[in-house]
C-alpha cells in the first residue's frame, strides 16, 4: 500500500499568489501531477489546503482534482489556515463534517488511515479537545489489531524551530498518552512545518512533512525569525508493507535523468 502525503498547500483564489510571492496554486497542481506518477493508493493531504480560508481557494482544489486524470482516492484534514464550512462546502467528498470537526477513519485497505481534526478557530496552533480525543480513544479503541497511519495537521512535539514550537499542537502529552495506549498506530504523519522532522512517541514514527510549496526557514536559534525559503516543494511517499511503514521524500520538480549507472571498463 502506497500513501502520497501532500500537506500545507496555501492554496488561493485564482490569479494570487500566498505571501505575495509564492504561486501556490501552480506548485499544488505540479505536485498532484507528480504524486499520481507514483501511483499511490492514496492521496492524504493533511491541511492548509488553503492560505486564509477561502471559498474560491477550495474551489480551486477541486478543479486541479477534475483536472488530474486517474487519481486514487483523496483524503483530507484541515489546518489552521483552513475554513471548516468553506472546506466542507467545496470538497463535501473529501472533508466531511461529522460533529463539527472533519475527522474519520477510513477502511478497506492494507492500513487503516484515521484522520484528526486539530484545527482551533482564530489560532494558529492546535489541540485535541475533549470531544476530538475520546473520538480519537473511541475510534483506534474499535481496531486494536489493524495497523494503523493516524493523520493530523500539527506536529505533537518540538522540533527546536521556535516560532513554529509555539503553534504546534497544544497539551501534547495527552496525546503521548493515547499513543501509548494504542500501539497499532505505528505512524503519526503530520504537517504544519514546511520541513521534513522525524521523532517518535510511544510505538509511533512521527513524520512532518514539508510543503509541496514554500518552507519554513531551517533556524534553529532560540530566537530565530519568523520566515520562509523558496526551497523546492516536496512530499512523502509512505509505503506499507505488511510489516512496516517506509518513507521516501520525493521533490515535486523534475530533474535531468534517470541515468543508467556505468561499470568501470564503460565509464
Amino acid at each position: 500500500m502506497l500513501i502520497a502525503q501532500l500537506t500545507d498547500l496555501h492554496l488561493r483564489p485564482r490569479g494570487l499568489p500566498a505571501n505575495r510571492v509564492v504561486e501556490t496554486n501552480m506548485l499544488a497542481a505540479r505536485a498532484l501531477a507528480a504524486a499520481a506518477r507514483h501511483r499511490p493508493d492514496v492521496i492524504l493531504l493533511t491541511g492548509d489546503l488553503a492560505d486564509r480560508g477561502e471559498p474560491g481557494a477550495y474551489r480551486e482544489l477541486a478543479r486541479m482534482l477534475a483536472a488530474e486524470p486517474g487519481l486514487p482516492p483523496v483524503f483530507a484534514l484541515p489546518g489552521n489556515h483552513d475554513d471548516r464550512a468553506a472546506m466542507n462546502e467545496a470538497l463535501p467528498a473529501l472533508a466531511p463534517l461529522a460533529d463539527g470537526f472533519i475527522q474519520r477513519a477510513v477502511e478497506g485497505f492494507p492500513a487503516r488511515l484515521v484522520l484528526a481534526d486539530t484545527l482551533v478557530p482564530g489560532s494558529s496552533a492546535g489541540a485535541l479537545c475533549a470531544a476530538r480525543l475520546a473520538w480519537l480513544e473511541t475510534t483506534l479503541a474499535a481496531a486494536p489489531d489493524r495497523p494503523t497511519l493516524l493523520a493530523m495537521h500539527h506536529p505533537p512535539f518540538a522540533t527546536g524551530i521556535g516560532h513554529m514550537d509555539r503553534i504546534a499542537l497544544q497539551d501534547p502529552e495527552e496525546f503521548a498518552a493515547l499513543l501509548a495506549r494504542h500501539p497499532q498506530v505505528r505512524l503519526v504523519a503530520c504537517g504544519h512545518v514546511h520541513r521534513p522532522v522525524v521523532t517518535r512517541i510511544a510505538e509511533a514514527a512521527v513524520m512532518i512533512a514539508p510543503s509541496v510549496a514554500h518552507q519554513v526557514a531551517l533556524d534553529l536559534r532560540a530566537d530565530a525569525p519568523s520566515a520562509f525559503v523558496l526551497e523546492p516543494g516536496a512530499f512523502l511517499l509512505h509505503r506499507w508493507t505488511g510489516a512496516a511503514f517506509v518513507t521516501h521524500t520525493a521533490l515535486v520538480e523534475a530533474f535531468p535523468g534517470p541515468f543508467p549507472f556505468l561499470g568501470a571498463a564503460e565509464g
